[in-house]
């Protein structure tokens, strides 16, 4: 019992850092949302149960633009299949003899800043420090949604014209650093932006609604980049990227 409560705690303290960082990029997420349309308990839902700032912002584009069920349940496959990759790993470092529930229970909460934390751990991961990191995590990614939708109601439009770039700077933040040292990545962002604005304004497949871009872009690209630019993993044998 002390173990698990240990593990639990050490969860809480590596969480923090992720908690700050999720209040804030989350604040501006809710803003999104009340431009989008959604409620303050609405998108506090969202969140919830979605936990994946490309996928709630790539939801909210598709909300905007009265997308089909079938179009964001695809593209939410396909943004968030990476978690499935992360889950799969995740579960080769817990205990054998843990009860398989654990698994089922933590892999719902992974993200890329928890599997960061949870991968870097010596030895076999206890799913009691993912739990810790998790319960502060996760509230404060909610609550910061839940908070960018009631400020968007009542700041002045000004702020909230500011405040609404922020998530795109995120997203500029999260690639730029990646690509300045990889020159396959940086050439594939080019070619997916390229591409995006092909698909907008050529007459030909400009009908394509903006759901069902965002699935044969990321598939065709990331399949094409997966089979001609294979990496390395650290013992020598090629994986795809």
């Amino acid at each position: 019992m002390k173990a698990k409560e240990a593990w639990f705690k050490k969860g809480m303290k590596d969480g923090i850092p992720i908690a700050l960082g999720y209040f804030a990029v989350s604040f501006t997420l809710g803003i999104a949302a009340k431009n989008a349309g959604l409620t303050a308990i609405q998108a506090m839902l969202m969140s919830l149960t979605n936990l994946t700032s490309a996928g709630e912002f790539a939801a909210l584009g598709l909300i905007s633009s009265g997308a089909t069920y079938l179009e964001m349940a695809v593209t939410q496959l396909v943004i968030n299949l990476r978690y499935c990759l992360m889950s799969c790993s995740l579960s080769q470092k817990i205990d054998p003899k843990s009860p398989y529930y654990h698994r089922f229970i933590f892999s719902a909460g992974v993200t890329d800043e928890i599997f960061g934390i949870s991968s870097n751990i010596e030895g076999k991961l206890s799913p009691f420090y993912s739990y810790g990191a998790l319960c502060v995590a996760v509230p404060a990614w909610t609550f910061g949604t839940f908070l960018g939708v009631v400020a968007g109601n009542i700041m002045p439009v000004r702020v909230l014209s500011a405040l609404s770039i922020a998530l795109f700077g995120m997203f500029i933040a999260i690639i730029i650093p990646p690509a300045k040292e990889d020159k396959v990545l940086a050439g594939l962002i080019i070619i997916s932006m390229l591409s995006a604005t092909l698909f907008y304004y050529l007459p030909i497949i400009s009908w394509i609604s903006s759901g069902f871009r965002i699935i044969i872009l990321t598939v065709v690209i990331a399949g094409i980049a997966a089979v001609l630019f294979p990496k390395e993993n650290e013992e020598g044998e090629e994986h795809e990227i």
